[in-house]
């Protein structure tokens, strides 16, 4: 009885020490769970010149979806240069991206200030950009184990911001329920582009709203380059206007605002979303990998 007793107890330590050494896996497992990307999209911005800047990008990105499957493009505004007209469409957006569009991939579109010239009617109402009829308008994407909404995107026509939109903007960010709030639109109202003056103004109408209600991360378009801005009041700002124009050396690199950024070539971006992190990484139209930067939050985990 007394041996018996014995390698019971045994046993019981030793199941016990093996249970404490695979913690640390099991723990690992969850975190790497937890960062597993659910939803992958794209980010494109100053695209509609129909010229080999903006064809090298296109042919990249498809490249790259081979590696990185995206499901969908947001577009930064000045879709089709110069004005915006519905005859441009073919050479400056469905021919780049045919490949694209062929597989499925679904563009959204935010207005810049060139296709608001005499593109506002058409562009706003054309199917693949997918706005509605809407100058400005949201979508919802994805859903992950313990999140019901993990994206939702908010985009803005920066243009000309009305009492309309920022209502609109203020209650749509507030009821929303998802993991990461993104907004995108034309104009960075942080950047470190010597080609543009600072949109103060436009700092000052839409800042406010971003920090209220937890805006993760803000694309904008406008400045020919890309730029990572240093975290401002908890908000992540990028810029990603070189993906058909370029602005070589418009970059004040020892600027207050600048993290990170490229003025010597054109690029694109690639946003992995997981649960506990949005990570954003700078292509290259060479395939090069310009910036990788990652913004974490803590998971909830369902009892």
């Amino acid at each position: 009885m007394t041996t018996r007793t014995s390698r019971i107890r045994r046993l019981k330590s030793l199941i016990l020490a093996l249970t404490l050494l695979a913690l640390p896996i099991i723990a690992a497992a969850q975190d790497d769970s937890s960062a597993k990307p659910v939803i992958t999209f794209a980010v494109i911005g100053d695209t509609g010149t129909g010229d080999v800047a903006q064809l090298s990008v296109a042919r990249q990105m498809v490249r790259q979806r081979e590696k990185t499957p995206f499901e969908f493009v947001i577009m930064l505004g000045d879709n089709i240069y110069e004005k915006g007209e519905q005859k441009d469409i073919k050479p400056r957006f469905e021919e780049p991206y045919k490949d694209l569009l062929e597989a499925g991939v679904k563009f959204y579109a935010a207005l810049g200030n060139h296709d608001i010239i005499k593109g506002l009617e058409f562009q706003t109402n054309y199917p693949n950009f997918n706005m509605g009829g809407r100058r400005f308008y949201n979508f919802a994407k994805g859903s992950s184990e313990n999140y019901e909404g993990l994206l939702e995107f908010f985009a803005l026509d920066s243009n000309e911001i009305t009492p309309e939109q920022l209502k609109w903007l203020d209650e749509s960010l507030g009821a929303s329920k998802a993991r990461w709030k993104i907004v995108f639109s034309h104009h960075s109202i942080y950047s470190s582009a010597r080609m543009h003056s600072q949109y103060t103004k436009l700092r000052a109408q839409l800042e406010p709203l971003y920090v209220k209600h937890g805006v993760a991360a803000v694309f904008a378009g406008h400045s020919h380059c890309y730029e990572r801005v240093k975290p401002q009041k908890g908000v992540h700002y990028f810029t990603e206007g070189a993906s058909g124009e370029i602005k070589r050396k418009t970059l004040d690199r020892g600027g207050p605002f600048f993290a990170a950024g490229e003025d010597e070539k054109n690029s694109f971006l690639i946003v992995q979303a997981g649960e506990s992190e949005l990570k954003v990484e700078a292509i290259g139209a060479d395939g090069s990998l310009i910036d990788s930067y990652t913004i974490k939050r803590a998971t909830l985990i369902k009892q």
